[in-house]
């Protein structure tokens, strides 16, 4: 019988939270010829935390009740993306990936997203050949990059910067519907809400605010600390956003100028991914000091630029 055919397809427990976050580590680990492949990212969970998140179902696949994979799908409102999809290595090319993937267009369907998305690996032929079997089509690379903020850097924040979770509970629901209404102008249906709840409620990171009077003029979602996606070494901005039209490259600055301040309060470098459709926006990122330290492809069905606009002043990257 092939493996295949005795792998079922389920959601993964809590129980099995340690086994699939040490799967995720060795399978990247080993891709990547890591001497050592569990210490892949370090103290950094790009499982766990986001497994408590209710916009977030995380797939099992047990080959006669042993975990042996885990695939992540994440809906930020009409988009959804998955992964990381890891397996452990002993289980590759025997179809396993296939399975999780046919269980997640399900999950896509039933939710009624619009689009969706991956992060994957530009130079594998492999990868990107299968999620091209699921429709997905490459767009542009992705760059990863980083950044050491200096305290005596000139900022150039001219209005109002705000922390959410400083804010009374009120105030919370009424910042965090204004972030929805700013990504919803940039692609209709996008909405933050639920990763901003999410990181605020298991107390891992930040969303940084920038105001003109009271005008919403960006936001940033900052992992950070123990159990982030960033760890305790990175402030690592998973998704960031400023306003657009007229003014939308300066407000993007001072965004990034929030985000350094962010970082230098908690002793961290940064990390963020951007997707060079933002031409602009890569650009200003480069004069502010962040440089690319690796880059994979986004991958996209249906293959329309989505919030991957030349006018879109966004930060994400869908590891």
């Amino acid at each position: 019988m092939a493996v295949s055919q005795r792998v079922k397809i389920g959601l993964l427990k809590k129980a099995e939270l340690a086994e699939a976050d040490r799967i995720l580590r060795v399978a990247f680990g080993t891709f990547l010829g890591l001497p050592n492949p569990a210490g892949f990212m370090d103290d950094r969970d790009l499982l766990i935390s986001r497994w408590h998140g209710p916009h977030v179902e995380v797939l099992a696949a047990r080959q006669d009740g042993r975990l042996i994979g885990t695939n992540v799908v994440t809906q930020w409102g009409s988009f959804g993306f998955f992964g990381p999809l890891t397996i452990l290595p002993e289980f590759w090319d025997r179809g396993v990936a296939q399975l999780l993937l046919q269980t997640t267009e399900k999950i896509f369907d039933k939710r009624g997203v619009r689009r969706t998305g991956l992060f994957t690996f530009a130079a594998s032929a492999k990868h990107v050949g299968l999620y091209q079997k699921f429709g997905y089509w490459p767009g542009y690379l992705t760059a990863l990059m980083a950044h050491t903020p200096k305290a005596d850097r000139q900022q150039t924040i001219r209005g109002t910067t705000v922390h959410l979770s400083t804010l009374t509970k009120s105030g919370r629901e009424k910042a965090i519907a204004a972030c929805g209404r700013l990504t919803g102008r940039i692609d209709k249906g996008l909405d933050l809400s639920a990763e901003i709840r999410s990181i605020l409620k298991q107390q891992i990171g930040e969303a940084v605010l920038i105001y003109t009077r009271k005008t919403l003029d960006g936001f940033a979602i900052c992992h950070q600390g123990p159990g982030s996606e960033g760890g305790t070494k990175t402030c690592y901005i998973k998704f960031g956003a400023a306003r657009g039209g007229a003014g939308a490259g300066e407000r993007f600055d001072q965004l990034l100028d929030a985000c350094d301040e962010f970082a230098l309060a908690r002793g961290t470098s940064l990390e963020a991914g951007m997707n060079l459709a933002h031409e602009d926006a890569y650009r200003r990122m480069r004069s502010h000091g962040y440089r690319a330290f690796g880059q994979g492809v986004s991958m996209q069905r249906p293959h329309v630029a989505g919030h991957n606009r030349a006018d879109a002043y966004v930060i994400d990257d869908w590891r």
